[in-house]
């Protein structure tokens, strides 16, 4: 199944990667593997997320404060948030 990236969500994607690395050398590419890993289970099993709304499931990150938000269509699965879980939980579902 194709993920596609809301434009936020993508945009989050990136800051928390920079973030990372800017605190400790080779953080961010930790971060991003981690988000990577996640990103292939919910391509192979995507309902697989935690349900936390209708349409909307969240994965866990391993090793970091983040999650990500999802939903399943019938051809792809689009990514609506890479949440940082500290944020305001719901600021995303404006994206969907």
């Amino acid at each position: 199944m194709i993920i596609k990236f809301h434009s936020e969500a993508r945009k989050e994607f990136f800051e928390a990667s920079e973030y990372y690395e800017e605190q400790v050398i080779g953080l961010g590419d930790d971060f991003i593997a981690e988000v990577e890993k996640v990103l292939d289970v919910i391509e192979q099993q995507p309902d697989s997320g935690t349900k936390i709304t209708k349409n909307e499931r969240r994965f866990l990150v391993s090793r970091f404060p983040y999650g990500i938000i999802y939903s399943v269509e019938e051809d792809h699965i689009t990514i609506f948030a890479v949440m940082d879980l500290r944020r305001n939980p719901g600021y995303w579902k404006s994206r969907t």
